[in-house]
């Protein structure tokens, strides 16, 4: 049997490097020109069957919308840095954008840009990255939330910020001060919609790691709960994923903190925080056997790539890719000096895509069935130009949650509605068409979840 074909993005600018050299070669219709423009066709559209995708290349690492994504080195000589394609484009755009590219095409001054629309391509585009000190120029995010909404959140984020600072203090844990963080987010927390809402929704400020480990252990708690775990592995999970980034309190703040790119020295120290954080953990009585392996496994991907390296094909345990899973989600949705926070519906497309190489496919599909494209606490907007506030998921319909209509300001306009509501025709009487994006102040939001 086959095996199934998975998205690469490595695959895509290959394949595309080789046809901007075929086509200094052949003509158009030649054999082998069609065959590499329909490799590069189909292996773009496996990394997106709708809407865009842009493929960076930053000191040799292909990044996917942002993620660095595991492999060997972009190819070279691709003449950009930048690849910007969706998924509608065709075949003709393909080998024209190509020929636009090739080293010996011939140049009248114009820009590339309009090179290619003058050959009808709009489903391309091409760019450089200059690679300068813009740290004066990033913008400037707050550390942590303004306002916690939920006082067991709040008082869990203290717990953890304590142990986080002992360890960077040098101090010992207070394991009791764990155990006791792991059963409020169990017992507590995991049920409250404020505090999950503000865990699952955009964050306007820069997670420190304290904030990004407590959000991750909920996450992979509601990931363990939806799988079936038992008791006694969610309380394993729950430590663990707490304590997956202790390692990170031995890498210094600024690098942690930097905006942009890291270079390879720099990536070099990054990368050593999982098996920095594994010897922290084995080293401290009392913590379920697995909490030091998830540290060290959490950047490990499914298929046994990643970081740190462990041998080829060494698979981490689910434990390990639970939290991966969380890890990844948490962070797109949090907010960097070099980019903003990605809309909850669009880090669960991220997730998808990296479904099956990066990440465990069954686990991503459990967890975007917990929390849906469309969160607790996400303001939306409805295909009747309405605003409201999802106040509650319908697990047997995640794309049409129940929602509350808000006016433009947050103030309530209307009870609650169930979108599940369909016509006397059969059809729903309305969807969900996007996230809209949150003011500074959420505490509107806070108050219609609780009210709810």
């Amino acid at each position: 049997m086959d095996q199934p074909t998975v998205a690469d993005p490595h695959r895509v600018l290959k394949s595309f490097g080789a046809l901007k050299s075929l086509t200094a070669m052949y003509p158009v219709g030649h054999p082998l020109v069609v065959d590499t423009v329909n490799e590069v066709r189909t292996a773009v559209r496996q990394l997106s069957s709708t809407g865009w995708i842009r493929l960076d290349v930053i000191h040799g690492v292909v990044h996917v919308d942002g993620v660095a994504s595991e492999g060997p080195p972009a190819p070279p000589g691709l003449g950009f840095d930048s690849l910007y394609v969706h998924a509608d484009v065709t075949a003709d755009e393909i080998a024209a954008a190509a020929d636009v590219l090739r080293p010996s095409a011939p140049g009248d001054g114009t820009s590339i840009e309009r090179r290619l629309a003058d050959r009808g391509v709009e489903h391309i585009s091409v760019g450089r990255l200059v690679p300068v000190d813009t740290r004066w120029r990033a913008r400037k995010w707050a550390d942590q939330p303004d306002q916690i909404y939920d006082p067991n959140y709040e008082e869990s984020l203290a717990l953890a910020r304590q142990a986080f600072d002992d360890l960077s203090s040098g101090r010992r844990i207070d394991l009791r001060a764990v155990r006791d963080l792991v059963q409020l987010l169990i017992g507590r927390v995991v049920s409250s919609h404020a505090a999950v809402a503000q865990i699952l929704a955009v964050k306007r400020f820069e997670n420190l790691t304290y904030i990004h480990s407590v959000n991750v252990a909920v996450l992979s708690l509601m990931i363990g709960r939806k799988i079936g775990l038992s008791d006694a592995q969610l309380d394993a999970l729950v430590e663990a994923a707490v304590l997956h980034d202790v390692g990170k309190t031995r890498i210094p703040l600024e690098l942690v903190k930097k905006p942009g790119a890291l270079d390879r020295r720099e990536r070099k120290i990054m990368e050593a925080h999982p098996l920095v954080g594994a010897e922290l953990l084995a080293q401290m009585d009392g913590l379920h056997p697995l909490t030091p392996l998830v540290a060290l496994e959490h950047h490990r991907t499914a298929i046994g790539g990643g970081y740190p390296d462990l041998g080829e094909g060494v698979v981490p345990h689910v434990m390990s890719q639970i939290v991966s899973v969380a890890d990844i989600y948490e962070a797109v949705t949090g907010a960097r000096s070099y980019q903003d926070p990605t809309p909850p519906e669009r880090a669960c497309l991220l997730l998808a895509r990296l479904a099956g190489t990066k990440l465990n496919g069954a686990l991503v599909k459990a967890f975007v069935n917990a929390i849906t494209f469309f969160p607790i606490g996400s303001l939306v907007r409805t295909s009747r130009g309405e605003l409201a506030v999802v106040v509650r998921v319908n697990d047997d319909d995640p794309l049409h949650p129940i929602v509350r209509l808000v006016s433009e300001n947050l103030e309530p306009a209307g009870e609650a509605i169930d979108t599940r509501a369909r016509d006397r025709a059969g059809s729903y009487d309305r969807h969900l068409v996007e996230t809209v994006e949150p003011p500074e102040d959420s505490a509107a939001v806070a108050r219609l979840l609780a009210a709810a």
